[in-house]
């Protein structure tokens, strides 16, 4: 048993290394930390990434910490997963796909002690990838100006969390993640025979503690049917990061480069994050679940570099506070079947969520997705417990007067359920 736990460890070190940056070509990413990730799992995404309320003790469930007790005590879950996407963006009439595989999560679960889960891995929380240019006419005698936007990197979490049954119908957890990653970004701008070049560089390192706490409470309705309330809270707090600038300008006529350098203390913030949940589930049979988010992003100040007064701080009213609500359905025909298909898990969610940024003094892009998957158990001699989750998810991004995004995302999720903790009798 201490072997396997190990070697489940020692996997998620090595997922550490190998963490992929730059998960998204969104241009939207140039804003705040990033594109938010979606932190949820397997099955949890087939239903459009709802599971604050959810206890199912056969899947990995990292949005609410209070779930790791639904894990029984023979039970170790080992959750790997991976996406591809592919992402048309649209400006007026000018059309562009952008295609991208990435590595998604790695995370384990199992019961610790009587009535105390456990979980560990590693999950996104932002991502940063994006290149693009513009021109811009001035007159006739400096001519055309053109402006290059690009950067690259995230923020990821390495978490460990316990989720402990009080009583029956009460369970609280809580998640304490180490969250780290550098992002870059850099606008470049051409010279002309009377403009000189102009080249900003942003960049800042991350390493930090994040912590995230979680209850629920079960209520049984009968026999068969439960009704399950959830709750979450992210702790607020300053990151301890210091955004960097340099800001190089070149001479147009005798190429020389004059170099300022600016280093803002304490620059970067994690506003507070709160979530609800319910779902009903009917004889592990139907599965419904709805969650509802709240983050605090507009007490965030946004790093910030004024050209006039060439001042680099925290600008004020660059974010706003951002709510998501989602809903999702699973469906099993009966669990306790003897037939191989009456075991497949299918699903189907949809959300909706605000923008926690602002551009150019106007709200950010909105997002509209709706999810459907499925849940195939892998059965042979040793195992018929571990599960196969493959969901399909559609977002689109959209504001009026910017670009507009559609995503087809496919996940690929394998859950391996296996009962490392069962005890041999000789007879």
């Amino acid at each position: 048993m201490k072997t396997r736990i190990f070697c489940c460890l020692l996997a998620a070190a090595v997922a550490t290394g190998m963490y992929a940056q730059g998960g998204t070509k969104s241009p939207y990413s140039q804003f705040g930390l990033g594109v938010l990730s979606d932190q949820s799992q397997g099955m949890n995404r087939g239903m459009n990434g709802v599971g604050i309320a959810m206890r199912v003790g056969n899947e990995v469930n990292t949005l609410n910490p209070a779930a790791y007790s639904a894990v029984d005590s023979l039970t170790m879950l080992f959750d790997a997963g991976l996406s591809a996407q592919v992402t048309n963006f649209q400006e007026g009439n000018v059309k562009q796909n952008g295609k991208l595989a990435n590595f998604e999560y790695i995370v384990s679960s199992f019961r610790l002690f009587r009535k105390v889960g456990m979980s560990f891995g590693v999950i996104p929380f932002t991502n940063v990838g994006y290149s693009y240019s513009t021109s811009t006419l001035l007159d006739e005698t400096n001519g055309t100006i053109y402006e290059t936007y690009s950067g690259s990197g995230g923020l990821h979490q390495a978490f460990v969390g316990l989720g402990w049954r009080i009583f029956k119908p009460l369970s609280v957890g809580v998640n304490a993640s180490y969250l780290w990653g550098d992002i870059n970004r850099s606008v470049v701008s051409s010279s002309t025979s009377y403009v000189n070049a102009l080249q900003k560089q942003y960049s800042v390192s991350v390493s930090n503690y994040k912590l995230d706490f979680g209850i629920q409470w079960e209520q049984r309705i009968g026999k068969k049917d439960a009704v399950t309330v959830g709750a979450t809270y992210g702790l607020p707090h300053q990151l301890k990061a210091d955004p960097q600038l340099m800001v190089i300008s070149t001479n147009a006529s005798t190429s020389t480069s004059d170099t300022t350098s600016f280093k803002l203390r304490d620059g970067l913030k994690l506003p507070l994050m709160l979530g609800a949940g319910l779902s009903y589930n009917h004889d592990n049979r139907l599965i419904v679940a709805a969650d509802a988010t709240f983050q605090r992003w507009g007490t965030v100040g946004e790093p910030t570099y004024n050209s006039s007064t060439r001042v680099y701080g925290l600008s004020s009213g660059q974010h706003m506070s951002r709510y998501k609500g989602s809903i999702g359905v699973n469906w099993t025909p009966n669990p306790l079947s003897l037939r191989y298909f009456d075991h497949l898990q299918y699903r189907i969610g949809a959300g909706y969520s605000t923008p926690y940024y602002k551009i150019n003094g106007k709200d950010g892009p909105s997002e509209l997705s709706v999810s459907a998957g499925i849940g195939i158990p892998i059965v042979n001699f040793w195992n018929n417990r571990s599960v196969l989750n493959i969901s399909g998810q559609w977002v689109q991004t959209k504001a009026t007067g910017f670009i507009k995004e559609n995503t087809f995302r496919l996940n690929i999720g394998l859950t391996f359920n296996e009962r490392w903790f069962a005890k041999w009798r000789v007879e």
